[in-house]
């Protein structure tokens, strides 16, 4: 077996993985369906923004979250946002945990809310890790000169 063939298996089998495991769902493939010739980076580029906004949101929910009266219907809009913006690039792990979060934000409980911004967190560095993996991969497997399999 080649190289690329073996760096293309590898990235089908990551990228099976990360549907079985849940952390992406069919939308990521409909994303990778609008990439071509004529917008190679689509995915990336879509993906990089997604890790800049949820980034900017988790820093502002923190900070919400640490003051005296926490203002529930601010930290909800972050909260909806975030679920939007997982949910539109396929992450769906943090999208679920969101769903959560927005309950705890509903029963006002403070508690609550900082438990799901820890496993938010946490999903959120999951995914981002192994997006970031996905990517390398890919990059491999055209330096290598081959083409990017279609799931």
């Amino acid at each position: 077996m080649d190289v690329v063939t073996q760096l293309q298996r590898q990235l089908v089998d990551y990228t099976n993985s990360l549907f079985h495991e849940g952390f992406l769902d069919e939308q990521f493939n409909q994303l990778q369906q609008l990439q071509d010739e004529s917008n190679p980076d689509f995915v990336v580029e879509v993906v990089s923004l997604f890790f800049q906004d949820s980034e900017r949101l988790l820093n502002e929910l923190a900070k919400i979250l640490e003051q005296q009266n926490i203002d529930f219907k601010k930290v909800d809009a972050h909260v909806h946002q975030l679920k939007g913006s997982s949910s539109s690039i396929g992450a769906q792990r943090v999208q679920r945990v969101c769903i959560a979060f927005r309950n705890s934000c509903e029963e006002k409980n403070i508690e609550g809310c900082q438990k799901c911004l820890q496993h938010v967190k946490h999903e959120y560095t999951l995914v981002k890790n192994k997006l970031e993996t996905l990517f390398k991969l890919e990059q491999q497997v055209l330096a290598a000169g081959g083409t990017i399999p279609m799931y």
